[in-house]
């Protein structure tokens, strides 16, 4: 007889007491696999040296991690869908343990890329960011922003905690003993975690059916928006174009976020001051991620990414014109404000105008885009610093790539708006 916590359509409803709880060990889960993505950023500067190479081949590993946690999000979000989302938290956790002991032990710059990309991305990481995303979309209707928000939160709590701690047992035992360490605590607090996992979600139907009760405008827009045809578009059209956006805006993201720790050692600063403005920056992302989440309950996810991309740009523009040591500190604080709620957003809008059935798989492919566009600017930025010998003009290309997202959800904005209104024009005809 099949247990009932692991049939597809149990008694659990959403929003349940249960969810919330599901939530909280989602943001601890994503917390800890969220060390894979941050801690190549804080040995940038020891790679470097030990291998002996230029900037932008010392930002590489950065780039080829992010590619495999890319990857790994399709891979993952379709065995979530198929086998649930306690698979992909088992293989990732194997691959994000093995995977940071392994490059502790790497004897070769490449042999350090090939895990962070392969173990520590594709197979580690990623596992622990769009499936969880995808489970935590499904089980929250109402609060479903907010719930998506503090989930996500956990990808910039890890972002303020590894890196302070991954400094200072860099500074004390090395590197290569912290990310053996690393790998042996993401072994033992994983694993017990992923048994919370056993319940499936609610019914699609029960979902589709308790979101018929949200009447807000942006809703009405995404309810007018046929999933044949969301906004108007072909499906592939639509996620198309949002990955280009992710790629986007995700490329400006990633000029602080992966270089913040370099520029201030180039400045003079010392790297752990750098690591102390990357953790405050992703600290303060939880404070946007959370204040995000609300404004996608109330103004939706295409106008949350509206709002987070304009502020992003505003930031990346104050990096440029600002080079004091409390300008930076306060700089950084800002573009964690603003930049927070950018991401989840994305994933907001894959439930808003597709069917929850593709949700683990559209998550993670337009998810894949901007962790693609988190790699290719880590790497563009290093580039750029080597031919110019400063990041005067990485911060400029930021900024250009920011505007590229603009553009791209003002167009969607566009035809929201203008498919409700002819929506509203026929019925007063009809009336």
């Amino acid at each position: 007889m099949t247990s009932p916590a692991l049939t597809p359509n149990n008694s659990v409803n959403s929003e349940s007491p249960y969810a919330w709880t599901r939530l909280i060990v989602s943001l601890l889960l994503m917390t800890i696999g969220g060390s894979g993505m941050y801690s190549v950023t804080v040995v940038l500067p020891q790679i470097q040296a030990e291998f002996g190479v230029s900037r932008s081949d010392a930002s590489l590993p950065y780039t080829l991690t992010m590619v495999g946690f890319g990857l790994g999000g399709i891979l993952m979000g379709k065995l979530s869908d198929r086998f649930g989302v306690m698979m992909p938290i088992v293989v990732g956790t194997l691959g994000l343990s093995g995977g940071f002991i392994l490059a502790g032990m790497a004897n070769s710059l490449w042999q350090f890329i090939f895990i962070q990309g392969l173990l520590i991305g594709l197979m580690g990481t990623a596992a622990t960011f769009a499936p969880l995303v995808a489970d935590t979309s499904q089980w929250f209707t109402r609060r479903r922003g907010i719930a998506v928000a503090i989930c996500m939160s956990g990808n910039y709590v890890a972002g303020a905690v590894w890196p302070p701690i991954m400094q200072h047992y860099i500074d004390t035992v090395g590197w290569r003993q912290t990310y053996i360490g690393i790998g042996l605590f993401c072994l033992l607090s994983m694993l017990p975690l992923a048994l919370m996992y056993r319940r499936r979600p609610p019914s699609v139907v029960a979902t589709a059916i308790a979101e018929t009760k949200r009447n807000s405008r942006f809703m009405q827009e995404a309810a007018k928006s046929s999933p044949e045809r969301p906004l108007g578009l072909a499906p592939g059209a639509l996620q198309g174009l949002l990955c280009v956006a992710g790629v986007a805006c995700c490329v400006a993201m990633a000029m602080p976020q992966v270089h913040i720790v370099a520029y201030c050692g180039d400045l003079g600063f010392g790297a752990a001051r750098g690591a102390e403005m990357l953790a405050l920056m992703l600290g303060l992302g939880v404070v946007s991620r959370l204040a995000s989440g609300w404004m996608s309950d109330h103004i939706g996810g295409l106008r949350t990414l509206l709002v987070g991309s304009l502020l992003q740009g505003l930031a990346l523009l104050l990096f440029l014109t600002n080079k004091g040591l409390v300008s930076l500190y306060v700089i950084s604080a800002l573009f964690g404000l603003f930049q927070g709620g950018i991401v989840p957003a994305y994933a907001l809008i894959v439930r808003e105008y597709f069917t929850p059935k593709e949700a683990g798989a559209r998550v993670g492919t337009i998810l894949m885009a901007t962790l693609f566009g988190m790699a290719l600017g880590g790497w563009m930025s290093g580039a750029i610093y080597d031919m110019t010998g400063s990041y005067q003009a990485a911060f400029m290309n930021g900024t250009a790539w920011n505007l590229v997202n603009l553009s791209i959800v003002g167009f969607l904005l566009y035809r929201a708006r203008r498919g409700l209104k002819s929506i509203s024009t026929a019925t007063q005809a009809q009336a």
